[in-house]
């Protein structure tokens, strides 16, 4: 889903950037670290949901995502990096209250 001027907005001011909007680097890194954070959830098993509190903790895990990479931009890493653990907590909730899907057959995976 592109990234509606509303919801910039609120990604803005999540990270604390609503002062910045105009300024170059944020007008192009923000949405691309918003698309990288939402294809990150969609690999992960996490579909944009709808409206209700799925949303809310899915905006929550995006804005967290795109703060972090906005963060560590240029950085560079001289010891080994953890992952946050609320962060990882969100994902494996929302991943709990995706549908679940059909599970595949040997003979849907192709083997015999």
């Amino acid at each position: 889903m592109a990234l509606s001027e509303e919801r910039k907005a609120s990604l803005l001011a999540y990270c604390k950037l609503t002062e910045l909007a105009d300024d170059p680097d944020v007008q192009v890194l923000i949405p691309i670290l918003y698309d990288g954070a939402v294809e990150y959830l969609a690999d992960a098993g996490v579909q944009e949901p709808e409206d209700g509190a799925a949303r809310s903790r899915y905006d929550l895990a995006v804005n967290a995502m795109v703060l972090d990479g906005w963060d560590k931009r240029g950085m560079t890493v001289t010891e080994s990096l953890k992952d946050n653990p609320a962060f990882r907590l969100l994902v494996n909730q929302l991943k709990q209250t995706q549908p679940v899907s059909n599970p595949q057959t040997l003979a849907d995976l192709g083997v015999s």
